[in-house]
């Protein structure tokens, strides 16, 4: 709750409001094009249900079409044999009236005829409201890309937003009396009632601060967690006086800024760590500092009964100090023992690897590039990235030094769960058709049931209700999406030509809009790519025609594997969002805002990050796969997520739903190996 203003011996100004309305104006802003695109998003979603009525009452038109044009042929048979037969009758009567079969074999003909161009202009009603549904449907994923990014933007705008918030500054005056103790001095009475002053001030400041947050009702309850510290920047005793009944009172002007340890900012909102990750690692949640009240030469530490405990960092003092007090190093924020020698050293450390964390003497310092500066000693140094293995070493740091580090990446290491030696399933090589360089491998997936869809309330209508689903037999599945070079091979062997190469090109993303391109195709994508990348701009029946090709190769059949399939390898035994659990995390997958080197640039090379505990690669962006439809379908849905799109449409569940001529260059595909 909001704090009661302060009494009149207190006054506080925080600083800076334009900088704090300029944030918020931002937040605002971005929370404005939020709840427009929802609008358009929704009424796209209003209108595709529109069109697809329309289309099931088109469809049902052509079957009855359909049905009368049997009946109708039927009955042009029939006029036809009485019309013969009246002729053959005709030979031996010559009077008789042959008028009527010849009128009804004549409107018979008319009525077929008729009805056969009533179903072409059907047919071609439905084709034309089969391209509008492709349009709108292209356009909903455009809009619903567009929507999830500006959360992205949301969620950053409002952790900057809170962290600028937490560091404002101030000036704050406040008026303290104590009784002096018969045991003390006036001197040391003096300096007692300065301290407390100087507690009071601080620990009104963080009240100042915590009051005026913008997401106060989010953020206050989770206080004690926040790490809030105050930095004072210069303060002065404006008077001071000792009574006749042995008080001594002090008002103070003390000149403040806030601090907070910028890595819980992330608990503070409810949103993804990733969203911090640039401020250093997240500490643990519920984590409240513990302090006795003292002094110290660089901080200021207090402990009040009706206070959460805080930190305050004394950066220097004015020209009018309230004293020196010759104080002692407190060993809760050094990342040393005490023993430590006072002299600094500056210590510069960098890696081969992105997204890395350095630990020194096992406290986290953020990523590499670090520059920061340490006392003379001896010192552990490590730094972990997951999948490889870490770097460490033992440091005598007497100069400033620099720490070129060189990580190596496991040979097999993967961020979800790993299964037991009896749950997980040996790797086989395809037979050999293709070059070396580009064999794919296949895992066997095991038999199970899961549950399939929006377990945990986070996606798309299209992905309810959540059902169960049983997987009666195991089945083969690669481990990778079919690359470049995979790709070529086929090509190669059969001069196979792509529909992105007979006509109208692929499509990419421009400014947040799908466009379509001439000249692009699954060799030229619009980004650079090797032959280990996922080969892309392919419809559905490039992918089955790759497949067709590769069980004629091998004498095996392979296919795209079915959305329950897909799902329940890509699931991997889990009921999370990711195969990791329900965040994102960071460079843990290419998509969309996912902090990897290709995020929003390109594919990357297949199998760059870590497996799920099933042993497949990135079915967690990098492209959308296509999966099989069955003949009645005339839709097909992509799954997976892609380096373009935001992180919550690489959800495990996320259903993508697209024409089967449709082509991006974000669009690859997977197979399986039946039984």
């Amino acid at each position: 709750m909001r704090i009661a203003p302060l009494s009149l011996l207190i006054s506080v100004s925080l600083l800076a409001t334009s900088a704090f309305a300029q944030d918020t104006a931002t937040v605002t802003a971005i929370e404005s094009e939020i709840s427009t695109k929802q609008v358009e998003y929704d009424n796209s979603t209003t209108i595709l249900e529109k069109h697809l009525k329309e289309e099931n009452q088109l469809q049902t038109q052509l079957e009855l079409l359909r049905a009368r044009s049997t009946e109708l042929d039927k009955e042009k048979n029939q006029a036809l044999d009485a019309m013969n037969e009246m002729y053959r009758r005709l030979i031996d009567d010559p009077s008789l009236d042959i008028s009527k079969a010849q009128a009804r074999y004549q409107q018979a003909v008319v009525d077929h005829k008729q009805n056969k161009d009533d179903i072409s202009m059907q047919l071609a009603a439905i084709a034309s409201h089969r391209k509008d549904i492709e349009q709108i449907r292209v356009a909903k994923h455009t809009q619903l890309n567009t929507l999830e990014s500006l959360k992205e933007q949301l969620a950053t705008a409002r952790v900057e937003r809170l962290r600028n918030e937490f560091t404002r500054e101030g000036t704050l005056e406040v008026n303290h009396t104590i009784n002096c103790k018969r045991t003390e001095t006036l001197a040391a009475c003096e300096q007692r009632g300065q301290q407390m002053g100087m507690q009071k001030a601080t620990k009104r400041f963080i009240d100042q601060i915590f009051a005026n947050l913008t997401e106060e009702r989010i953020v206050e309850p989770k206080r004690n967690m926040a790490g809030a510290q105050v930095q004072i920047l210069s303060s002065h005793v404006v008077n001071s006086a000792f009574s006749g009944q042995g008080n001594y009172n002090v008002n103070l002007s003390v000149t403040m800024r806030g601090d907070v340890n910028s890595s819980r900012l992330c608990s503070l909102l409810s949103v993804d760590n990733r969203f911090c990750a640039d401020y250093g690692s997240p500490l643990a949640a519920g984590y409240q500092a513990n302090y006795s009240a003292s002094y110290t030469d660089s901080q200021l530490t207090f402990s009040d009964a009706q206070d959460n405990s805080q930190v305050v960092s004394v950066a220097r003092l004015n020209e009018q100090p309230i004293r020196d007090y010759s104080l002692k190093k407190t060993p809760s924020v050094e990342p040393r023992e005490a023993i430590k020698k006072n002299t600094k050293v500056e210590l510069t450390l960098r890696s081969n690897v992105y997204d890395d964390e350095v630990f020194i003497d096992g406290v986290s310092f953020g990523s590499t590039k670090l520059v920061t500066a340490l006392p003379t000693g001896f010192y552990d140094i490590e730094i972990r990235k997951r999948g490889y293995k870490s770097y460490q070493a033992r440091l005598d740091l007497r100069k400033p030094q620099t720490i070129n580090a060189k990580l190596v990446k496991k040979p097999e290491s993967i961020a979800a769960p790993t299964n037991t030696s009896e749950q997980r399933q040996p790797t086989a090589p395809i037979a050999n058709i293709v070059n070396k360089t580009n064999t794919a491998s296949i895992v066997v997936i095991p038999a199970g049931k899961f549950k399939m869809g929006d377990i945990n309330g986070n996606g798309l209508a299209n992905e309810r209700p959540v059902l169960e689903k049983v997987i009666a037999n195991s089945f083969a599945m690669h481990s990778k999406e079919v690359t470049v070079g995979e790709y070529e091979q086929f090509v190669a062997n059969t001069g196979y030509r792509t529909e992105a190469e007979r006509s109208r090109g692929c499509a990419y993303y421009l400014n947040g809009e799908p466009v379509w391109e001439t000249a692009l195709n699954w060799r030229e994508p619009g980004f650079q790519q090797a032959s280990d990348f996922p080969a892309v701009c392919l419809t559905y029946s490039d992918a089955k025609a790759y497949a067709d090709w590769l069980s004629g190769q091998t004498g095996q059949q392979f296919r795209l594997p079915t959305e329950v399939e897909w799902e329940y390898a890509a699931r991997a035994g889990t009921a999370t969002e990711y195969p990791w659990g329900n965040e994102i995390g960071k460079n843990l997958a290419n998509c969309g805002w996912c902090g990897s080197e290709w995020s929003n640039q390109s594919s990357a090379p297949a199998g760059s990050f870590a497996p799920n505990a099933f042993g497949l690669y990135d079915t967690v962006g990098n492209v959308w796969e296509w999966t099989y439809k069955s003949p009645e379908q005339s839709d097909v849905a992509v799954r997976g997520g892609a380096w373009n799109f935001a992180p919550s449409l690489a959800r495990v569940s996320t259903r993508l739903i697209l024409a089967p001529d449709f082509r991006a260059n974000y669009i690859g595909f997977r197979l399986v190996r039946e039984r």
